[in-house]
């Protein structure tokens, strides 16, 4: 077959556009790292990077991403925003051609319009676990129904990079692993759609995933032990929703809790307990409460069971809800910058330059498109899953959405339930929900458009 002269101008012009947005979208996703001068921060970033100088474990702060923030540490950590910035293009670029819907334009647009209308570039440009959550759903069922559409090398790195991600936040670990159950259920009724070599290799990964978090808490503190804190982090909640005070009432007038004499006395709120002044400082933290914390979850459970389905329901609910942009991050978050200080001074003069650290940011307004944006989105992926069912379609798309729909459901029970509703975990996962609606939309106006050949190449 000849090659004529328009065809080779239109391959030429694929591949100028291809380079540039190359060039051009990694800097983008990052955007907000460069107009605030410095990676963004959060309330929780400290116990991460703090994790390499004080060599303990805390409760919640994975040790994996720990030493992930570290080796970041000589470059201003701009290395790291860099690989948040290429994993999430290479990612969305992977499903696109998994999909077989791979199209310079279709990836430029949609990647645009991600970063435009959610939470992705935020994420991408902070020191924090949560850009890995979302994209740790793509990897996975892209190791699952890949197959031979991907290379050795492909389902090599997706394998390491979802075996990492699940490592850094215990949340993050608990989707994968539900996602895993979800599959090997529906293999029976699905059958190759959901193929055994794929489902092995991303069960696999939660297991290298729990190694590689074990291994790295010994190798930081000498202990072979997971991350602290789950029971502390469920305590909390429980206590927000009156349950914690209603089995101290109980059970204070014969038994002798450590709590006991505070019990009218609790914050009402979990973060004001465990990470404001409060009497649990004064009882020694978890190290001096994780016991009676522990007791008092597992009782509880047993003593108020029809109390705690409904308060674990209303949870969910509500966490699949709070989907703002920039929790944690537009506050005074005095325990990062003590980190910063304390153990890597030379950041501390970039740090306190960048406009975050000068109440610079402000996501009113952002969320004033990312919160409607988000809540449509996922009311966008029951539609696609409706109209699948009733034209009985099961294609690569509806099995996508299909996941992303069990991941955000899982999402918001674990978070929900263990932590409580905070905006932070459901924009953390929801912006992939957006990803799948643009995919449909888009391929509702180019059904017919092969998929081009540099795009492919590339």
């Amino acid at each position: 077959m000849s090659i004529t002269t328009d065809q080779l101008r239109a391959r030429a012009a694929g591949t100028f556009w291809l380079r540039l947005a190359a060039v051009t979208l990694p800097l983008l996703m990052i955007a907000p790292a460069f107009w605030n001068g410095y990676p963004l921060l959060q309330w929780d970033t400290g116990g991460y990077l703090a994790r390499w100088y004080e060599g303990y474990l805390v409760p919640s702060r994975s040790t994996v991403f720990g030493l992930y923030l570290h080796y970041g540490e000589g470059f201003g950590f701009w290395t790291n925003l860099a690989v948040q910035s290429l994993a999430t293009l290479w990612l969305l670029q992977l499903t696109l051609r998994v999909l077989s819907m791979m199209q310079t334009f279709r990836f430029v647009a949609i990647s645009l319009l991600l970063i435009l209308s959610t939470a992705l570039p935020w994420l991408a440009s902070m020191l924090l676990t949560d850009i890995f959550a979302g994209l740790s759903v793509l990897s996975l069922f892209l190791l699952i129904v890949g197959g031979d559409r991907l290379s050795g090398l492909e389902k090599g790195a997706l394998f390491v990079f979802t075996a990492f991600a699940a490592a850094t936040h215990s949340a993050t670990l608990g989707v994968l692993f539900g996602l895993c159950a979800a599959g090997w259920m529906m293999r029976p009724l699905l059958g190759p759609r959901l193929p055994i070599a794929g489902l092995t290799q991303a069960s696999l990964t939660i297991v290298a995933g729990s190694l590689m978090l074990v291994s790295a808490n010994h190798a930081l503190s000498g202990e072979w032990a997971w991350t602290p804190g789950g029971t502390g982090v469920a305590f909390g909640r429980m206590m927000q929703d009156g349950i914690v005070a209603r089995f101290l009432n109980d059970h204070c007038p014969h038994e002798n809790f450590k709590l006991c004499p505070y019990r009218n006395e609790l914050p009402a709120t979990a973060d004001e307990f465990l990470w404001g002044k409060s009497v649990f400082n004064e009882l020694g933290r978890f190290h001096g409460l994780n016991d009676e914390m522990g007791t008092i979850v597992e009782r509880s459970l047993a003593d108020y069971p029809a109390w705690q389905a409904g308060a674990a329901l209303r949870a969910m609910g509500q966490q699949l809800l709070h989907v703002a942009t920039g929790e944690g991050a537009s506050v005074w978050i005095p325990h990062t910058y003590g980190i910063i200080e304390r153990y890597i001074p030379a950041q501390v003069a970039p740090m306190r330059a960048a406009r975050q650290q000068h109440w610079g940011l402000n996501f009113d307004y952002v969320n004033w498109l990312h919160v409607p944006v988000a809540l449509l989105s996922m009311l966008g992926l029951l539609v696609l899953l409706g109209h699948a069912l009733a034209h009985r379609r099961l294609d690569d798309l509806t099995l996508l959405a299909a996941t992303v729909t069990l991941a955000l459901l899982g999402n918001a029970f674990i978070c929900g339930v263990i932590s409580g509703p905070h905006d932070r975990y459901g924009a953390r996962m929801v912006w992939v929900a957006t990803f799948v609606v643009l995919m449909a939309l888009f391929r509702s106006v180019g059904d017919e458009e092969p998929a081009d050949e540099t795009s492919a190449a590339a």
